[in-house]
């Protein structure tokens, strides 16, 4: 296994000072950020231009990672694939595929994006739709030698009422998705605010996930009990601002990193870890991001086995 992060919480930092400062300091991958230019949501960032990559940029790239024993592990484009926009649900799609194509150029063996969600439709609704729009999108990728993966990540900020905005938050959803040849990119956060324990959950699932984010989260029971799961109702001017729990880097938060390692070993996971850093605490400028950074290398690096 490797120790590596994405490159979407330091969007201002080029792509190349990235990769050496992940080599100088003790990670050996990077999941790259590859959003169109402007992204709209906090914590997207445009570090690979998918769009406008050719052989002759691929190379490039190839040697900027290898001249720093760098994994590019990973493309992030996590936009929603059912947006209720007909057009902007096409740009995604068409922005998707080009995250394939870059992909196949550079040897990456994943794209990361959601299942998502029409917030306007049901739950059934948008399963019958997604059944009909990620076959296409999973076979373009295995032509190519490229798998989409899916991060459980619950969106709540996409759903106007606070619910889940990408239906792929649970085990339940899991297995209806990896019908549909889509993997698993598993982060234990989530599953943690959602009350679903993330290593019982994760156990029997190891092998349809071909790639993993090192996310912790920190609870607030006292304010779950004012607000409930969905969150602050009243008076919610942030839609990602729940009230009750916020991500923090590994080590600061209630994930037993100890556990989800050892179960992605245990179910013979060998690919990379990839820190997702979030923390409000460790966020706000360069040095932060960074020291936030090397928090959860030191906290993820002893149990790692290179």
């Amino acid at each position: 296994m490797k120790l590596g992060f994405l490159t979407a919480c330091l969007p201002d930092v080029p792509l190349p000072e990235l990769v050496a400062w992940a080599a100088d300091h003790g990670f050996q991958a990077l999941e790259v950020a590859a959003w169109p230019a402007g992204g709209d949501r906090p914590f997207t960032a445009s570090h690979l231009a998918a769009e406008s990559l050719d052989r002759a940029g691929a190379d490039r790239l190839a040697e900027l990672f290898a001249g720093h024993g760098i994994t590019l592990s990973s493309l992030a484009y996590y936009d929603n694939p059912l947006h209720p926009d007909p057009d902007e649900r096409a740009r995604v799609h068409r922005h998707l595929r080009r995250c394939i194509d870059a992909a196949a150029l550079i040897g990456a063996p994943t794209v990361g994006t959601f299942v998502g969600r029409h917030p306007g439709r049901t739950v059934a609704e948008n399963l019958a739709d997604a059944e009909r729009i990620f076959p296409e999108l999973t076979s373009y990728a295995g032509e190519r030698g490229v798998r989409i993966v899916i991060e459980n990540c619950v969106m709540e900020g996409w759903h106007p009422d606070g619910y889940p905005g990408n239906l792929a938050y649970s085990p339940e959803l899991w297995e209806w998705m990896f019908s549909l040849g889509l993997y698993l990119n598993y982060d234990p956060s989530h599953l943690v605010w959602m009350g679903i324990d993330p290593v019982e959950a994760l156990r029997p699932y190891v092998d349809r996930v071909a790639h993993a984010q090192a996310k912790d989260i920190e609870l607030d029971p006292a304010a779950r009990t004012r607000y409930g799961w969905p969150g602050r109702a009243v008076g919610r001017t942030d839609p990602w601002d729940t009230g009750w729990w916020r991500y923090r880097v590994p080590g600061r938060g209630q994930v037993d990193w100890n556990r989800v390692v050892d179960t992605l070993y245990a179910g013979g996971f060998d690919g990379v870890l990839s820190v997702e850093h979030e923390d409000p605490l460790w966020s706000g400028d360069r040095a932060r991001t960074e020291a936030g950074l090397e928090i959860a290398r030191r906290t993820l690096a002893p149990l790692v086995i290179r």
